[in-house]
This record gives structure tokens, sequence and C-alpha cells, in this order.
């Protein structure tokens, strides 16, 4: 029995070591193939086109990640929703209740973060 699992998953370990070998295999031809004409223009930062301005090692605010922190939370709120959206009628009442104690935190949090001014960008 214990084998026989073993052997479904070769195909899977099979395609897996096929694209490391190719994505190990490309990115060794690139760099013993490439065309390397460095100059100047070339190792200047790009910034939409627009000539660079100030440093590029400056501090990001703390808000820029607040931000960033919160998206991806809000962002992870829809994945769990999705799933529970297509088997809603499977799942039963529990679920549906845990899903609201869910959203119920997540506005908390949300408002929680509206009021301490973390959406407004300075």
């Amino acid at each position: 029995m214990q084998i026989s699992v073993s052997l479904q998953y070769l195909p899977i370990l099979l395609v897996a070591g096929i694209v490391f070998i190719i994505g190990v295999a490309m990115v060794t031809i690139n760099k013993f193939l490439s065309v390397k004409r460095p100059y100047p223009e070339k190792r200047v930062a790009y910034e939409c086109g627009l000539p660079p301005t100030g440093q590029p090692r400056h501090r990001f605010s703390i808000k820029f990640y607040a931000i960033a922190i919160l998206f991806v939370v809000f962002d992870v709120e829809a994945v769990f929703l999705y799933p529970w959206a297509v088997t809603f009628d499977q799942i039963g009442l529990f679920a549906y209740v845990e899903m609201v104690i869910f959203i119920i935190l997540l506005l908390v949090a949300y408002f929680y973060a509206w009021i301490r001014g973390a959406f407004q960008w300075e």
C-alpha cells in the first residue's frame, strides 16, 4: 500500500524535476550567451521613463507598510470567502456562523485602522 501511494506522486515529482532543470538551464545559458554591453545609461535606475530623482536608498514611511499589510489582510479575506461561497450549500449553519464571525472581526480591524488614520496618505 505504501509503495502505491508513493508511485501516485511520481508524475508530480517528475514534472517538478523537469521544470527545475529547465529553469536552471535557462539561467545558465543566458549567463554565458547573453550580449554584455554595459554603458552608463543602462546602469541607471529606471523610473517610468523619467530621469531618476533623489537617492535610490531612502526610507519609506511606516504608513506605506501599514497599507500594504492591510491590503494583504483584505486580499486574504477574499481568498477565504470564495471557496466558502462556492460550497455554501454543503457546509451548513456552523460554517456560516464562523464566516460571519470572521467578517465581523475583519470589519472591527478595518474600522480600528480607519479611526487610527492608517488609510490617510500624507
